[in-house]
């Protein structure tokens, strides 16, 4: 965790987690704006096109005998997200400078919302049990349709499902993949 190093708190860190998903995305060629103050559900939003992607930034130094466990819930007392708030998370798993992008479909379509996962940026002895590793790095999720996206896709720079379609499911990440919802773990959240 020596790039936590230096925070005092939780937010302190969050806060520092969003910039480095801004520079990022700024580096991927998107250009980012951040809501004023913290009552909006996302934490960054993304031009794609003629849309703005509402972006929710989580991060993650919490390494378990599985992997990496990330957790998507909001800060205790806060309603859970919906799609209506939300279009992708961006997941940062902190030791490895690995980001994430996953559909807020994935997470949260469906009869019961996804509340942690656990990810492994790292050749896994069982890769099966991962299936959300289609979304490491995956910036050209949030390129327009029929833009940049597609023309990306049609190139063979990317292998990954686009299960980004207001209101659709993807259970593809969630196979036989060892998630943990609700079970608490120490630094691996956004609040103390």
């Amino acid at each position: 965790m020596t790039k936590c190093i230096g925070f005092r708190t939780f937010k302190e860190r969050g806060e520092w987690v969003e910039l480095q998903f801004m520079a990022r995305a700024v580096r991927n060629g998107f250009k980012v704006s951040k809501p004023w103050g913290d009552s909006s559900a996302y934490d960054v939003g993304i031009e794609s096109g003629e849309r703005i992607l509402r972006v929710q930034v989580k991060s993650t130094d919490c390494r378990t005998q599985y992997g990496y466990l990330c957790q998507f819930k909001p800060s205790a007392g806060s309603k859970p997200y919906t799609l209506k708030q939300v279009d992708f998370f961006a997941a940062y798993v902190i030791p490895k400078d690995v980001w994430y992008l996953i559909p807020a479909a994935v997470l949260l379509g469906g009869k019961k919302q996804k509340k942690a996962m656990t990810i492994l940026p790292e050749k896994p002895r069982h890769p099966e049990r991962y299936k959300c590793e289609e979304y490491r790095e995956g910036w050209e999720l949030m390129l327009p349709e029929g833009g940049g996206r597609d023309e990306v896709l049609r190139a063979g720079k990317s292998r990954r499902n686009l299960p980004f379609v207001e209101g659709e499911r993807s259970d593809s990440c969630f196979g036989n993949s060892p998630t943990m919802p609700d079970q608490p773990a120490n630094g691996s959240h956004d609040e103390p």
